[in-house]
């Protein structure tokens, strides 16, 4: 009875153990679920106050702080090193520092040719948490038009980061590596170099 009664205790209190376990493991998804959702909540709402009314135009101060917001929360370091692959380490840091300046400013540029795709109405539609990532599926309404747009972040330090986003199931990331992949192999690093440079207008 004795023997019995311990065992019972053994695997009786593994169980709860693991109960407890669980449950904090769902608590803290959800609280880090609730952390991205409010961190993109808010920079959305920080981007529509900044651009005011519908059609009205804006100024370059205007543009220069979307263009800060935009960097305090992409990772283009990151984007780079996905985008150039095995060449990334063959490069000494001068050219790595050099690389993620042009190629951030190219995505920059990008991002504000047209400042109304900020207007799109954002719905959080389901967040899938691995550790210190985690993939934000939204929907983007914009005159009537859907549009998934996901968002794959990476904590460090406390932050939250975005290291790529797809829109339309297109990556960011992906779609830079296989243009960039095209002209490494054909004409080399250098070549790239030259192509990014012209694109953001450093001499």
């Amino acid at each position: 009875m004795k023997v019995f009664l311990i065992i019972f205790s053994i695997v009786f209190g593994t169980a709860v153990q693991n109960s407890v376990q669980a449950a904090a493991a769902v608590a803290d998804e959800q609280a880090v679920i609730d952390e991205v959702r409010q961190m993109l909540i808010d920079r959305d709402q920080e981007i529509k106050a900044l651009l005011g009314p519908e059609d009205s135009e804006h100024s370059e101060a205007q543009r220069d702080e979307l263009m800060e917001i935009i960097n305090q929360i992409i990772d283009y370091r990151a984007m780079a090193r996905h985008a150039l692959q095995d060449t990334w380490d063959t490069l000494s840091d001068d050219q790595k520092d050099e690389f993620v300046d042009v190629f951030a400013r190219v995505i920059r540029d990008q991002s504000l040719n047209s400042l109304e795709i900020y207007r799109a109405e954002v719905t959080y539609e389901s967040f899938d948490v691995d550790g210190r990532f985690v993939t934000a599926h939204t929907i983007a309404i914009l005159d009537n038009v859907r549009t998934p747009v996901i968002y794959e972040m990476e904590n460090r330090d406390g932050e939250w980061f975005v290291i790529d986003m797809s829109v339309d199931n297109v990556s960011t990331a992906d779609s830079y590596r296989r243009s960039f992949q095209r002209i490494i192999q054909r004409r080399g690093f250098d070549a790239l170099m030259d192509n990014l440079r012209r694109r953001a207008g450093v001499s």
